[in-house]
């Protein structure tokens, strides 16, 4: 089992994100908007000749609150064939762990349930882990381009 993550924060919450999942990250300077799109819908971008849709994970995750991603940090990954740029608030480190993802346990954050699916601790904290098909296949978002 792949045991390489890739720690960043979204809305404020430590997330983990395997990093079999990730083309790259990168820093993305300019979005052209997109006209009738959902807030959680930030822009297209262009990454290597090819068009990017690039998703607000804060706005994905608080979407009632109005909050944006405090940088422009994007996990750029493929979910069914579409390319997809997330921003993050920021991009913490890169690192393997040994241990396999805990179960949730308690009470987990609302916003998080439809997301999370285990919990993965490094350096004594936990970290939600997030596929980040669940941000498509999740039902959160609608065609956007």
């Amino acid at each position: 089992m792949n045991r390489l993550y890739l720690f960043a924060r979204i809305a404020g919450t430590l997330v983990a994100i395997r990093t079999s999942e990730i083309e790259a990250v990168v820093r993305l300077d300019a979005l052209s908007p997109v006209p009738g799109v959902p807030a959680h819908v930030a822009g297209l971008a262009t990454l290597r000749s090819r068009v990017l849709t690039v998703l607000d994970a804060a706005m994905l995750i608080d979407a009632g609150d109005g909050r944006r991603a405090e940088s422009n940090y994007a996990i750029v990954c493929d979910i069914s064939g579409h390319s997809y740029g997330f921003l993050v608030d920021e991009v913490i480190d890169i690192s393997e762990v040994d241990l396999d993802p805990l179960p949730l346990q308690g009470r987990t954050d609302p916003a998080w349930q439809r997301y999370a699916e285990g919990v993965i601790l490094k350096d004594g904290k936990p970290y939600l882990l997030i596929p980040l098909t669940n941000f498509v296949d999740g039902g959160a978002l609608t065609q956007a381009a």
